[in-house]
């Protein structure tokens, strides 16, 4: 078996059909839906998010997206290239089968990110985020349903990001002045509406996380059939969860590749430190393939697109190196 390779999510640049062009050509066996932030507000990986709400929308505030009564420009405009992203993707991927990750928010970061109507944010109000979780499945249930029927040969993984995800558990996620943090949301709650979540998608659900101290038991209770991360954050002390993860079925999606410019080291090499933790871990080389998908580190707006198509190709290479390889 090949061990697989896809993207994070966000590309640089603006054009829709360039993107989805790379996104499929790089990744012919596990495409993904590309994110365009550099268009502005409205592409940001909170923004597409807010877009996807069921009755409840977002503008921007020089702070942030902010809760609004009624869906304005911003969302508009978020739901506008979302369609525009969609269309591009159709179109390359005409008569394909296989699998086809897209990607949204989680309901964690996105209590993080937006606003209540006096600035602070909705993590603080217990309810708000009982009403977000249930309007984000609720879109996530139409957004997956329309991938379905522009790609009937798809087997859609759905990716939740939630880089914020450990500083709502430790209370590390700060106020809207600055000078506090919002108290620490119970992980069983956590637990909880991530599982309700997972519900809407009968496939594949991955979560990301680019932050350090990814919570791999906390996601693996939950119910996701993979974790995504940034490799080189990853500490020792954390082997104990990340095995039972594997053990337990768990998908682990390497960040191994660096996501900004710079030198590529050999495939090979790229993948050392999986090989490595495979063997601190004390399971079997042959298991490699099937348990881990390469990716970049996180995403890659802030590369440029020369360093952007050729990570996304080296992820490729040092894939199928753990895959020839795996000792």
């Amino acid at each position: 078996m090949s061990a697989g390779a896809t993207g994070v999510g966000s590309l640089p640049g603006g054009d829709a059909r360039e993107a989805a062009k790379t996104a499929t050509g790089s990744f012919e066996d596990f495409p993904y839906l590309p994110e365009l932030p550099a268009r502005g507000p409205g592409a940001d990986m909170i923004g597409r998010s807010i877009g996807l709400l069921v009755d409840m929308y977002g503008h921007v505030e020089p702070s942030g997206w902010r809760i609004s009564d009624r869906p304005g420009r911003d969302t508009r405009r978020a739901r506008s290239w979302l369609g525009e992203d969609l269309d591009a993707l159709e179109e390359f991927t005409q008569g394909y089968t296989g699998r086809l990750k897209v990607q949204a928010v989680g309901p964690w970061t996105l209590a993080a990110a937006l606003e209540l109507h006096g600035g602070e944010a909705m993590l603080q109000d217990a309810g708000a985020c009982r009403d977000l979780a249930g309007s984000l499945a609720e879109g996530l249930r139409e957004h997956l349903a329309d991938v379905r029927k522009r790609i009937p040969g798809a087997e859609i993984v759905l990716q939740l990001d939630e880089p914020s995800l450990t500083a709502v558990l430790l209370g590390r996620v700060r106020s809207a002045s600055g000078y506090r943090t919002y108290r620490a949301v119970d992980r069983q709650v956590v637990e909880g509406a991530l599982r309700d979540l997972f519900a809407v998608h009968d496939g594949e659900v991955i979560v990301h996380s680019c932050a350090p101290e990814v919570p791999f038991g906390l996601l693996r209770r939950a119910g996701a059939t993979g974790v995504s991360f940034d490799f080189s954050l990853l500490t020792e002390r954390e082997d104990d969860a990340v095995g039972e993860a594997v053990e337990g079925g768990t998908k682990l999606f390497a960040g191994v590749v660096p996501g900004t410019d710079g030198p590529l080291s050999d495939p090979g090499g790229s993948v050392m430190g999986v090989r490595k933790l495979w063997r601190r871990l004390g399971l079997a080389p042959g298991t490699l393939a099937e348990s881990v998908v390469v990716t970049p580190s996180c995403g890659l707006a802030g590369a440029s697109p020369a360093y952007a198509r050729a990570a996304q190709a080296h992820c490729v290479r040092a894939a199928r190196s753990l895959a020839d390889n795996p000792e």
